[in-house]
């Protein structure tokens, strides 16, 4: 919620202080690349500390952020908010590190790439309140004698995080780290051949196990792919709807609910089916179904390129339900990728102990690619128009069905060479 808050405060933004495409864009370069880099701080940290004191680190500091940001009004300079919403992305880095250090120990390998689902679960939760939430801050209300002027679009940044506060209180009173935490004594062996409980490994040992592991690097530049689309497309949206469908936000337009709310139901099966295909059908292999997942979203992605490029899709109804019909499809494809390429394969690399390291390995390159595709996007919008915003995602789609290729073939020499890093898969 204090992170999607920001794509429905973009038209408000452009209009108040007159930012450009590429302006926006290069504020969610900066929250990416902090976000991306806290990623490998964060995720070799979170090894360490745990995933649970992590979540609650990354909760409090984007309540603060969210906050400050909602009332930095008064400076209305690009460096202002880009240097704001940078802090955001490092803080909110602790997350997913956290989350898949807690449920590395929770979930057998079996049943990772149906917890990936999960996670992909949760992150649409947040989509999908925020995305019902907006559409009523932006419309405007009163309680009391409290008002919010329809537009303010400042509020978006100071409601959420009241709603994440209440998170976070939850998450301190009942969450623990492991199954021998909450008094499940070897509920779940450690899948690594040995009896080792723990989930903590030396930070030599971390950098030496990932870094060197002949799988992560290929999972990387996929993830990248992964981030450049699946960023861009849920970044970018009501801008979209606002430039080119010609839809505004504080009218709350059907078809941008409808649209909002089913990206994340889609993307919620997405995962799911991907994890569950992943985990039964191909017995934890990873790599042959993100490898179709990526392919079949480079042809949606340039089918939806030609449509467009025929110039039916416009502030018309048959052109707004085509345009919004393709953000679905997009959200459908890059979220089912995103799911167990992120959550997944990290905790089949790094296991109970390294996952969180691991993790911040292969997601920070998720958001190094956001951080390069978004201001390229951005510049090539503010210049040829939103034509060129399909075919840029499609090519990261092709990218990233390549990198899973690649991936198979390797894990196929080392199955063959008896290597025991095979497993990860």
């Amino acid at each position: 919620m204090c992170r999607y808050n920001f794509r429905f405060a973009t038209p408000g933004m452009v209009e108040e202080f007159g930012f450009s495409t590429f302006q926006i864009t290069g504020m969610l370069s900066a929250w990416s690349i902090a976000y991306g880099t806290g990623q490998l701080v964060n995720g070799l940290l979170t090894d360490r500390i745990g995933g649970k004191i992590a979540m609650l680190i990354g909760a409090t500091g984007t309540i603060a952020i969210n906050l400050i940001f909602g009332f930095a009004s008064f400076a209305g300079t690009f460096t202002t908010f880009a240097v704001i919403w940078l802090m955001n992305g490092y803080l909110q880095s602790f997350g997913a590190p956290g989350m898949i250090k807690m449920n590395a120990a929770w979930f057998r390998r079996t049943e990772r790439g149906t917890f990936a689902g999960i996670f992909g679960f949760m992150i649409q939760m947040g989509q999908f309140a925020i995305n019902n939430l907006a559409p009523v801050i932006l419309a405007g209300f009163t309680v009391g004698v409290w008002v919010v002027a329809k537009g303010d679009w400042h509020y978006l940044f100071r409601i959420p995080p009241l709603i994440v506060a209440a998170a976070a209180v939850l998450l301190a009173i009942f969450v623990k780290n492991t199954p021998e935490e909450a008094g499940y004594q070897g509920l779940i062996e450690p899948g690594n051949g040995t009896a080792d409980t723990s989930s903590r490994a030396s930070i030599r040992e971390s950098f030496i196990t990932i870094f060197t592991h002949p799988l992560i690097w290929f999972y990387a530049v996929a993830y990248a792919c992964t981030g450049a689309v699946r960023n861009s497309s849920d970044q970018l949206m009501i801008l979209y709807f606002h430039d080119q469908l010609k839809l505004n936000m504080a009218d709350k337009p059907a078809a941008v609910l409808w649209t909002v709310n089913l990206m994340p139901l889609v993307a919620v099966l997405g995962s799911f089916g991907a994890g569950i295909v992943s985990d039964k059908f191909f017995n934890g292999h990873r790599s042959p179904v993100a490898m179709t997942l990526y392919f079949v979203e480079c042809a949606v992605i340039l089918t939806a390129a030609v449509v467009i490029s025929t110039g039916v899709v416009g502030p018309t109804p048959i052109g707004i339900f085509i345009g919004c019909l393709f953000l679905v499809l997009v959200a459908l494809t890059a979220n089912s990728t995103h799911a167990i390429v992120g959550a997944a394969a990290p905790m089949d690399i790094g296991g109970r102990k390294m996952a969180g390291f691991a993790a911040g390995v292969i997601d920070s390159f998720q958001y190094y690619g956001t951080a390069l595709a978004l201001p390229f996007t951005g510049w090539m919008i503010d210049r040829h128009g939103w034509g060129v915003w399909y075919p840029i995602m499609a090519s990261f789609g092709a990218i990233g069905g390549v990198s899973m290729l690649l991936v198979m073939r390797k894990q196929r020499r080392l199955q063959m060479a008896g290597d025991v890093r095979a497993v990860a898969r």
